[in-house]
C-alpha cells in the first residue's frame, strides 16, 4: 500500500503555484525559471492572475497598472508548454474578491456592504460577473483541463442583509448557501467548457456535515484541493478529512502544500526546513490512505506573495527558489534523500544547502540568485546594524541626541567618534540598495520594486541618511 501511494504522488500533477497578486514577475523571468521548475520535477503551474489578467470590456477596470497583455499570456503559455508544464488558471469566484469588489463599479455586489472580500451569492448580477470572468479567463487558456475557482476563506458569508433574510427560513442554512453558489459556478464551467473540470479550495467544506456534501452533488462536478501549510500537519486528522470528503461524494482530490508565503505576512526570507517538514507530513498522509480509496490528481506547491489583496509582500519568488527546489525534489523522491539534495545542488548551483538557516552563505547561481543574496543581506543586517549604531553608540546618545539634532549643535571633538562610521555605513548600504534596486528592476515592474524598497530598505537607510545630514548641518552652524 505504501509503495503504491508513494508512486501515486510521483505520478500526480505537481503544480508550482504562481501568486501574481503581488510582485508579479516580467514574462522574461518566467522564460528563465520555467526550465528550472521542470528540471526539479514540476509538470504544471497553478497561475493565480488576479489583477494581472487582461480583462476586457466592463471588466477592464480590474486590471493592475502593469497587467499582462493578451500576447504576454500567450507567451507565458508557450513557455510553459515548451517546458512541459501544464497550466491551470485560478480565478476567485466567491471569497478573496477584493480586487473586484473594491471598485465602485462592483461594490454593490458585496455580501457585506462595507467589506470587499466576499461576493453576494443572492444577486443575479454577481453570478453574471463571475461567469464573465471565467469565460474571459478560459478564452485565453483554450487547452486548460482544469480551472481553479477559488472559494476559500469566504469570510462574513451569511452576514449580509439578503443572506440574513434567506437564512431566517427554517429550511435554509449556511452550508446550503455556500454549496449552492459553488454548484452554480461549477455548472457554468462544465456547461460552457465541457473539457474543463473545476477545482476549489476545501476549507469552507471542512466543518460541513457529510450529508450536506452528498446531497449537494458537488462531488460530481468539482474536485477539492485540501490545503495545509504547517509542518505539524496532523496526519490522522487529514486522512479522516479525506475519507469524509469521499463519503460526501468526492472521489478525486488534490492536495496543497507550501514552499513559501505561509509563515508571516511580511516574511522576507524563507526557512526551508519549515516547508520541507510540511511536505514530509503530506507524504505521510498520502501513504496512510487506503489503497484505491481516492484518486489523487495532484499536489499544488503554493507560494503566496500576499496573504490577500491588501496585505504587504511575503518572500519574493527568487528568494524562495531553494525552498521550492527542496520541496519538489522531496515529493519526487518521497523524502529529502541524498539523491534529492544532489539534484537540488546541481540544478541551483549550490554547494552547501544549509536548509536549517535563514541566512545562508551559498545561494547558488540560479536565475534571480542575486536578489536572493541581496534580500538576505538586507533582511539579516540592515535594520539591526543601523539600530545598534544609532541606539548603542554612547557618543550619539550622549552628545548628538534628538535635542542636539533639532537645535543643530554637536561637540566638535566627540563627533569624530560616530561621524566616520555613519558615512561608512551610509556608503555601504547605499551601494547595496542600488544594487538590489537594479536587480529587482530586471525581474519586476516599478511598483513592486518601489514597494519592497519602501518596506524593507528605505526606513533604516533613511535613519542613517538623516543622521549624516544632521551632523553636516550641526557642524556647519558651528563653523
Amino acid at each position: 500500500m505504501e509503495h503504491s501511494n508513494k508512486t501515486a504522488i510521483q505520478r500526480a500533477v505537481k503544480l508550482v503555484h504562481l501568486d501574481l497578486k503581488g510582485a508579479p514577475p516580467r514574462i522574461s523571468y518566467f522564460a528563465q525559471v520555467f526550465p528550472l521548475f521542470s528540471q526539479l520535477g514540476a509538470n504544471g503551474l497553478l497561475v493565480e492572475y488576479e489583477d494581472m489578467f487582461p480583462y476586457e470590456g466592463r471588466l477592464q477596470v480590474l486590471r493592475a497598472k502593469h497587467a499582462y497583455s493578451k500576447a504576454e499570456i500567450g507567451e507565458l503559455l508557450e513557455l510553459a508548454k515548451a517546458n512541459e508544464l501544464e497550466v491551470i488558471p485560478l480565478v476567485q469566484t466567491f471569497g478573496h474578491m477584493e480586487f473586484v469588489l473594491k471598485h465602485k463599479e462592483f461594490c454593490s455586489l458585496r455580501e457585506v456592504t462595507t467589506l470587499s472580500n466576499a461576493l453576494n451569492p443572492h444577486k443575479d448580477e454577481a453570478m453574471k460577473l463571475v461567469q464573465e470572468m471565467i469565460d474571459q479567463m478560459l478564452a485565453l487558456h483554450p487547452a486548460a483541463r482544469w480551472l481553479h475557482i477559488g472559494a476559500d476563506e469566504v469570510y462574513c458569508l451569511g452576514e449580509g442583509e439578503e443572506s440574513k433574510v434567506w437564512l431566517s427560513h427554517s429550511q435554509n442554512h449556511l452550508s446550503k448557501l455556500l454549496l449552492s453558489h459553488l454548484a452554480k459556478v461549477a455548472k457554468h464551467v462544465i456547461t460552457t467548457h465541457p473539457h474543463v473540470r473545476p477545482l476549489i479550495w476545501d476549507d469552507m467544506l471542512r466543518t460541513m456535515e457529510v450529508s450536506f456534501l452528498a446531497e449537494s452533488g458537488l462531488g460530481q462536478i468539482v474536485d477539492p484541493m485540501i490545503w495545509y501549510y504547517s509542518p505539524d500537519l496532523d496526519v490522522k486528522e487529514t486522512v479522516n478529512l479525506i475519507e469524509k470528503y469521499q463519503h460526501g461524494g468526492f472521489s478525486r482530490l488534490w492536495i496543497a502544500s507550501s514552499y513559501k508565503g505561509s509563515t508571516g505576512a511580511n516574511q522576507c526570507v524563507t526557512l526551508i526546513t519549515h516547508h520541507l517538514d510540511n511536505h514530509r507530513q503530506w507524504l505521510q498522509v498520502v501513504q496512510a490512505l487506503p489503497e484505491g480509496s481516492v484518486e489523487l490528481q495532484g499536489i499544488a506547491l503554493t507560494g503566496w506573495q500576499r496573504y490577500d489583496h491588501f496585505s504587504v509582500l511575503c518572500e519574493l519568488l527568487p528568494v524562495a527558489i531553494p525552498s521550492l527546489a527542496v520541496c519538489l525534489q522531496t515529493v519526487q523522491h518521497g523524502d529529502f534523500t541524498e539523491e534529492a539534495e544532489a539534484a537540488v545542488r546541481r540544478v541551483l548551483g549550490i554547494s552547501d544547502m544549509e536548509i536549517d538557516k535563514y541566512v545562508r552563505e551559498d545561494l547558488g547561481t540560479f536565475p534571480g540568485c542575486d536578489i536572493a543574496k541581496l534580500v538576505t543581506q538586507v533582511s539579516a543586517y540592515l535594520k539591526v546594524t543601523v539600530d545598534n549604531f544609532l541606539e548603542g553608540n554612547r557618543f550619539i546618545g550622549g552628545w548628538f541626541s534628538q535635542y542636539h539634532r533639532k537645535h543643530k549643535f554637536v561637540h566638535p571633538l566627540l563627533v569624530q567618534h560616530f561621524e566616520p562610521e555613519a558615512h561608512e555605513m551610509l556608503a555601504k548600504w547605499n551601494s547595496v540598495a542600488e544594487e538590489l534596486k537594479e536587480a529587482l528592476a530586471r525581474i519586476y515592474y516599478p511598483d513592486a520594486v518601489e514597494e519592497w524598497m519602501e518596506e524593507h530598505v528605505n526606513p533604516s537607510l533613511g535613519r542613517i541618511r538623516d543622521l549624516v545630514h544632521d551632523i553636516a548641518e550641526a557642524k556647519g552652524d558651528q563653523a
